[in-house]
């Protein structure tokens, strides 16, 4: 009964509004929304009102109408009829844009800021983008001595490795590489500056962020930090072999602190290793004879590390060929290659082995995935390129050569006479990523992928 009384009381303050503006339009059924037009001349006198037929309808009616109508906001009570707002002019419009004060730019104060922990600053940069590392260096010496800084290695140590970069030498210029950062899909081109006029180097190894070259002579090795660009000569070694070779590359801890060393074999057994802490080459031993040779090695497969093991790739008999860094013991390992196998490397991911490969049946062609079954020594399909991709290749004579092999990332390079199309793997999410062009720097001109190699960046890695 209150509501009803309440609801009584407000209709009779509308009715004394009504006497004194004037009466309300022509009653509402039950609710009008919209009010008659009035001329222009009326708007500032006349007023909308949102009233219901009280004529034929009970108090609850009335009660009920009115809640509803205030919750949902349709009725709005004395709101006064509002025009259409006037069009205004270019120069209001850009003058009520213009900020009304100009604010000051903020003041780094000296006494505050000279007294930030150098270790903070260590700890924030070591966690940037890699792709900074390119302008950081620029601010001041201090910045660019970081790197000398053992502090500053222990917080680049503490950073999850991030997703494998991949060093490419192109065909128009073997003498500058292009590297590619998957995280922002983008590519650098940093110049081999240490490396002697007119000599092609090929990235054929890595490990711990450090890159091994070989010249296309098969005579000298380099290692470099394609970061930093820091880099070495390493000595002659003590067999000439004129004949090409496979080269493996790993660490002797988890970083390039406590050395590396690197291996390289021929066909015909001969193999070297290099001791980076010792800085000499030496043949521990001589291939055992349970291992069939000539080794046809397949040269279009990098080498893979897991640990302080290295895996090759070889043929008749189709296979793997592994070596024990720290033990200097080799083994081999007959593996049958899948049907219809044409070019094909090894991959390692997380201590797994894969093979990646492309299978031509007739005029169809396919990039596959195998993982290496331990217990059978099989290969076994995991995954293989979308369909509509494998679409483009058909009826053509596609080649493939990876680019990277290590890690989270495969790379590939698919080309023929009409295509060159590089693309990624993803081996934990099985996504495949189309790479954008690699372009001539501050030019437009595409460049062919010659080869390449997978490393994970580290700036504070030293040959």
């Amino acid at each position: 009964m209150e509501g009803v009384a309440m609801l009584r009381q407000l209709i009779g303050q509308l009715q004394e509004l009504f006497q004194l503006y004037g009466s309300p339009p022509s009653p509402f059924h039950f609710l009008h929304l919209h009010p008659p037009s009035l001329p222009p001349h009326d708007h500032h006198r006349r007023r909308r009102w949102c009233v219901p037929n009280i004529d034929n309808t009970s108090a609850d009616d009335y009660y009920s109408f009115v809640m509803a109508a205030g919750k949902s906001g349709n009725c709005k009570m004395l709101e006064p009829f509002k025009p259409p707002p006037s069009k205004k002019s270019r120069k209001e419009r850009n003058r009520e844009k213009l900020p009304r004060s100009t604010p000051t730019p903020e003041v780094l104060e000296q006494e505050i800021w000279k007294e930030f922990p150098e270790d903070l600053f260590e700890a924030v940069i070591a966690r940037l983008p890699i792709a900074t590392f390119f302008h950081f260096r620029s601010v001041c010496r201090k910045w660019n001595s970081l790197l000398d800084s053992q502090s500053f290695s222990q917080h680049c140590a503490e950073v999850p490795q991030a997703k494998p970069w991949f060093y490419t030498i192109t065909h128009e210029n073997m003498n500058v590489g292009a590297m590619y950062d998957p995280s922002m899909r983008k590519w650098h081109h940093p110049r081999i500056s240490f490396l002697p006029a007119k000599m092609i180097a090929l990235p054929v190894a890595s490990a711990g962020g450090l890159v091994c070259f070989l010249d296309i002579g098969h005579r000298n090795f380099y290692v470099c930090n394609p970061l930093t660009q820091s880099f070495k000569e390493l000595p002659a070694r003590s067999v000439k072999v004129w004949s090409r070779v496979a080269v493996g590359m790993a660490l002797n801890g988890n970083s390039t602190g406590g050395g590396y060393k690197i291996l390289w074999v021929g066909c015909d057994g001969e193999y070297e290793v290099y001791d980076s802490v010792k800085n000499s080459w030496s043949r521990p031993g001589s291939m055992p004879s349970n291992i069939n040779l000539p080794l046809s090695l397949n040269f279009r497969s990098q080498a893979v590390s897991i640990d302080s093991m290295l895996y090759f790739m070889r043929s008749d008999p189709e296979g793997i060929v592994s070596y024990n860094m720290v033990t200097g013991v080799w083994k081999q390992f007959i593996i049958p290659a899948p049907l219809h196998l044409g070019d094909h490397t090894l991959a390692e991911y997380e201590g797994r082995i894969m093979l990646v490969g492309l299978l031509t049946k007739n005029a169809a062609t396919c990039v596959c995935i195998w993982e290496l079954q331990k217990m059978t020594l099989l290969w076994k399909e995991v995954d293989r390129m979308p369909n509509i991709w494998c679409l483009e290749f058909y009826g053509k004579h596609i080649r493939m050569t990876c680019l990277g092999n290590k890690g989270l990332l495969l790379m590939l390079s698919l080309r023929s006479r009409q295509m060159n199309r590089l693309v990624t793997y993803n081996v934990m999410s099985k996504e495949w990523l189309k790479v954008p062009g690699c372009l001539i720097p501050r030019g437009r001109k595409r460049q062919w992928i010659a080869c390449g190699t997978a490393f994970h960046p580290c700036l504070t890695a030293t040959p």
